[in-house]
């Protein structure tokens, strides 16, 4: 339990923490330092005001991320230290900033799309997409860049064919994701031509359902506006959150979790000897790859609340630190080894709680079908540089490789 039965101890003084990139899969060395020492602790980060609570043990994490006293909804018109000038998200509809019932009706809905049926007819697809994007990277011949052939227009297809977007249709969807979830604020130009075209394009697809119900995405919000269980307005945030994120988050994340394999040469050799450990691998790169820089959405205590002693007070911030929790040494012995054998808990990188990440399912499916694509396509593949000089991205908020070239 995260409760400590002894007195709550007085409140530490705030760090600053200005969330410098790192390089490769290092975790962050500040984060550490916390989960060791003082896993409860006050921060200050570069941008908004006042502080906020950082909680980085796994069982603490769990526990705010479950309880209804810490609500994300009360975030909203408050100004509060954070990683960037303006909430990424959208602040008045979607399923970010809002807390049950709201919350609850509007992510029902959205499950209706998130089956497992639904990832099973979207599998095909997929695995097609991503031989044929190999296919380009064969002919061009070595060395050949994974994240352009790959991880950066695989994602992006996907979201968009579980979207409802026609199958040679994606193509002239990408190029607008980047732009879209950055540090940026969100008056840069980019940011703001990418968003309307991506809103045009989702608006028309919601209005075609409406008169060619599909079992997808848009059909199933079209479906639910057109029955009064959602707004119009929040069948197009809905819609939008997920394209954004779909296309982003999987495109750093599978990107570092090939980086991962191609830099553990024995836990690659093991997939490579039994392909049916895929998804236990891909579980554990999930816990293993520290998926972004910082933290994420805060919520704020809606009345006192003691956490592993430290007492935090009505109207204070409260930030969970995931990628900490998934190297918990009290929860996941060995934590910065990369093990296929592991065994215990699960991972906390889709969250947890009534936020826990919807498209879970078709995030592990995609990990799933990119990393057996390339192992079947390219048994001998490794790096074709050093692995310290492959590029990662530089000021985002989810980490992954900018640049993977690799040879075969």
């Amino acid at each position: 339990m995260p409760y400590d039965p002894a007195p709550a101890s007085p409140a530490p003084q705030v760090r600053s923490w200005p969330v410098d990139d790192l390089p490769g899969l290092e975790p962050d060395p500040f984060l550490d330092e916390l989960l060791r020492d003082e896993p409860i602790t006050r921060i200050k980060l570069p941008y908004g005001s006042g502080h906020a609570w950082l909680v980085t043990r796994y069982e603490d994490v769990r526990f705010v991320t479950s309880d209804p006293r810490f609500s994300r909804e009360e975030v909203v018109g408050r100004s509060v230290t954070s990683m960037v000038p303006q909430a990424v998200a959208s602040e008045t509809a979607g399923l970010q900033y809002i807390d049950p019932p709201h919350h609850t009706r509007l992510r029902r809905v959205v499950a209706r799309a998130f089956t497992g049926r639904s990832m099973q007819r979207l599998r095909p697809l997929a695995e097609r997409t991503a031989h044929q994007m190999l296919d380009g990277m064969e002919q061009a011949g070595p060395p050949g860049d994974l994240m352009e052939h790959l991880h950066t227009p695989f994602p992006i297809a996907v979201v968009c064919y579980f979207l409802g977007a026609d199958e040679d249709d994606w193509r002239s969807w990408a190029g607008n994701s980047e732009a879209l979830l950055s540090k940026a604020p969100k008056g840069n130009e980019r940011n703001r031509a990418a968003r309307e075209v991506t809103q045009h394009r989702v608006r028309d697809l919601l209005r075609r359902r409406r008169d060619e119900p599909r079992d997808d995405l848009a059909g199933v919000l079209a479906e639910a506006a057109a029955a009064g269980e959602i707004t119009d307005d929040e069948a197009l945030s809905l819609a939008m959150a997920i394209y954004v994120s779909g296309g982003h988050a999987v495109r750093n994340n599978s990107g570092s979790m090939m980086y991962a394999l191609l830099t553990h040469p024995e836990q690659l050799g093991r997939l490579r000897r039994d392909p049916g450990l895929l998804p236990r691998a891909v579980e554990e790169l999930y816990r293993y790859v520290p998926h972004r820089n910082g933290v994420g959405i805060p919520r704020i205590a809606t009345e006192d609340v003691e956490i592993g002693g430290q007492l935090i007070r009505k109207g204070e911030v409260v930030y969970n630190a995931y990628v900490a929790a998934n190297r918990d040494p009290a929860v996941f012995p060995d934590p910065d080894a990369l093990d296929f054998s592991r065994d215990g808990a699960g991972h906390l990188a889709f969250g947890h709680g009534p936020h826990f990440c919807l498209a879970a399912l078709m995030a592990r499916m995609e990990a799933e079908v990119i990393i057996k694509a390339v192992l079947d396509r390219f048994p001998g593949i490794r790096l074709a540089v050093p692995a310290e000089e492959v590029e990662f991205q530089r000021e985002g908020l989810i980490r992954g490789p900018r640049s993977l070239p690799v040879t075969w």
